[in-house]
């Protein structure tokens, strides 16, 4: 069913885009916050990648474009905190923002090329030799190594207390812990994921363009129910895991469509279905469950009748 070169792709992109569906899990599931701001910190981080590569600096890109992401979740946080806008809003206000910087930082140019520029890819496939499948491995370490760093984060005190804001933010106002910190360090750290996962998908495709953050939420979104809804809830490690394989069965979900000649045009509209199938299936499930006891239960009445 699947090529060699299909698999590699779809989980080259799977690790790639497994950094959005962690910092998703962060904002939305940890912090229990619906960041909008995604979408523009993606295209972000692939404006300062891609910049960054073409200036002959390309690993030098993927720290800057994380600066970037924390820049974005901070001002996210910031009118959620300091000027109380609804965080839903105060994500739409930054990522429409994040449109015009997203243009200055690429030249005001909507596209940056890098056909001929050196990036983290071509320069892990140099050390390696031509055989050895360097774009997988160079996303197989990135991403392994932020997923057990933000695990390992989320074990400190800081990490605890940003839990803690997400599960009952009065109880840690009670407990003097200042939620407004909690809540812009864990913007923070989840937008720099994001940008993170631009930067380096930018230099895997060796261009930048300016809609490449457009509908991010949803494919971030659908990797992650997906992998809660096949792995179950556990502890981080597993929520984390889950996270990344759930990014990765996405791809091979989009790659199946695709090499059953479905419209390009149609991918959005086939993540929103997978969103809201995996969103759904927990009460479809439920509700199954108690029509068979209901029925189960009016045999049994029947037969003791």
């Amino acid at each position: 069913m699947f090529t060699v070169a299909t698999v590699l792709n779809a989980l080259e992109l799977g690790f790639i885009y497994a950094l959005v569906a962690m910092a998703l899990f962060l904002s939305f599931r940890v912090l229990n916050i619906a960041d909008m701001t995604t979408d523009g910190a993606f295209t972000l981080g692939c404006a300062v990648s891609a910049t960054a590569a073409v200036a002959g600096h390309p690993f030098l890109g993927l720290p800057l474009a994380m600066l970037a992401g924390a820049a974005a979740g901070f001002v996210t946080a910031f009118l959620q905190t300091r000027l109380a806008v609804p965080s839903i809003l105060a994500g739409i206000i930054t990522n429409t923002g994040l449109y015009t910087i997203n243009l200055a930082v690429m030249g005001f140019s909507s596209n940056v090329p890098m056909l001929k520029t050196v990036t983290i890819f071509t320069a892990a496939q140099g050390a390696l030799g031509e055989g050895a499948p360097a774009k997988l491995l160079v996303a197989v370490v990135i991403t392994v190594a932020v997923c057990a760093l933000l695990i390992a984060f989320l074990g400190t005190r800081l990490g605890l207390s940003i839990r803690a804001t997400g599960d009952n933010p009065d109880m840690v106002r009670a407990s003097s812990i200042n939620t407004a910190f909690t809540v812009t360090v864990g913007l923070c750290i989840a937008n720099a994921m994001t940008a993170l996962s631009g930067a380096v998908l930018a230099q895997y495709q060796r261009s930048a363009d300016i809609n490449l953050g457009t509908g991010m939420v949803v494919i971030g979104l659908a990797s992650l129910i997906i992998g809660e809804t096949l792995f179950g809830r556990g502890g981080m490690w597993v929520k984390a895991v889950a996270a990344v394989a759930g990014s990765v069965i996405y791809r091979f979900i989009i790659a199946l469509a695709l090499r059953a000649n479905v419209p390009s045009e149609c991918l959005k509209l086939i993540s929103a279905i997978i969103v809201a199938l995996a969103i759904a299936a927990p009460a479809l499930r439920a509700k199954a469950a108690f029509r068979r006891r209901r029925a189960h239960a009016g045999k049994e009445a029947a037969r003791h009748a």
